[in-house]
């Protein structure tokens, strides 16, 4: 099954851009999908939740100015990301928001829902679902997603347990709609591996962490840029659900990383709460085992620059590799913007 053209006409690299708690804002989807790549954000940033009026029009707005002025390079389509928990007392709200803005990509999470699809579909819009395992991309597709992002061991925030290989394959052995794949997707080489490995797409969070844009802060922002996988910590105590988080922000609120307590799903709370509150955890950082790629806090087009002309060096490696050709030295930690992908 080929793309549906939302996700394929208007893209500069096949990457859909993942929405980050708190981090994903206006100003970084609009630069992401300025950039060529899908933008996305969680609805539940915007708050209250009369704010997410306010940034999808100011998305719309800044989205339609570009391509005004640039007609040559159109934006990418952007994307919002609806818990549907049953703890998020928001969902029917923000669907409705979504539904009246006509959000082109609506990506679901914890949990699938059949009215929530048909609410997308009724103005011609695409749900891509997370799943961690092929159990639960059955289910998703059952009750009407149109495509999948396999969430898969090294992702950022709620990760699953599975091999990337082992998930993609398993889920391609029967679906053939539109495919994504999370975990550890920092580098232009890894978004070619990811559609090596059956994936259409890559999803890709941590490496925008560490930009201008970004909602962020700077100690955060330094510590992607400082850390690699050996400091990202897998637990399930911040949210009830298993994630992927900062050694160092663990450290910094006085907890031990090695020893840390379970927590269960009835912990999950999605509701309309202050994220100042404790109990938010906001000051513990999420982010994916490829941090390692993230040399430096870049703005956001300066990222996508560097992953296209890794993702295009890619190609060109494995074309001299098929003729037999030596390979060359790996290239150093430290990032330049690359050149761009054609």
């Amino acid at each position: 099954m080929s793309l549906p053209p939302v996700l394929r006409d208007r893209l500069r690299l096949p990457v859909v851009a993942s929405p980050m708690f708190i981090v994903s804002n206006p100003e970084l989807v609009i630069a992401q999908s300025t950039s060529g790549i899908v933008g996305s954000f969680p609805t539940l940033n915007a708050r209250p939740q009369s704010a997410l009026r306010e940034w999808l029009h100011q998305i719309a707005r800044e989205l339609a100015k570009h391509d005004a002025e640039h007609p040559e390079a159109p934006s990418a389509p952007f994307a919002v990301n609806l818990i549907v928990h049953r703890t998020n007392s928001r969902l029917e709200e923000d669907l409705a928001t979504v539904v009246e803005f006509k959000v082109p990509i609506v990506i679901t999470s914890l949990g699938a829902r059949t009215d929530v699809n048909d609410a997308v579909h009724s103005y011609g819009g695409i749900v891509l679902h997370d799943v961690i395992s092929n159990r639960f991309a059955r289910k998703a597709v059952a009750k009407g997603a149109d495509g999948l992002i396999a969430v898969a061991a090294g992702a950022g925030g709620h990760a699953g347990t599975q091999s990337p290989f082992a998930l993609v394959q398993e889920i391609r052995d029967w679906f053939d709609g539109p495919l994504l794949l999370s975990g550890s997707i920092a580098h232009g080489r890894s978004i070619l591996g990811a559609q090596a490995a059956g994936a259409d797409l890559a999803y890709v969070g941590s490496a925008f962490i560490a930009t201008d844009e970004a909602n962020s802060e700077d100690q955060y922002k330094q510590m992607i840029v400082d850390s690699t996988a050996a400091d990202i910590v897998y637990s399930d105590l911040f949210t009830g659900v298993h994630g992927n988080y900062l050694r160092g922000s663990i450290e910094a609120a006085g907890l031990d990383p090695a020893a840390l307590p379970g927590s269960d799903p009835s912990a999950m709370d999605f509701g309309n709460r202050d994220l100042e509150g404790a109990k938010a955890w906001r000051d513990i950082w999420g982010a994916g085992q490829g941090v390692g790629a993230v040399g430096a806090v870049l703005p956001a087009a300066a990222v996508v620059e560097r992953l296209a002309g890794e993702y295009a060096e890619a190609k060109r490696r494995l074309q001299r590799m098929g003729h037999g050709e030596p390979r060359e030295p790996a290239p150093s930690r430290t990032h330049e913007p690359g050149v761009g992908f054609k």
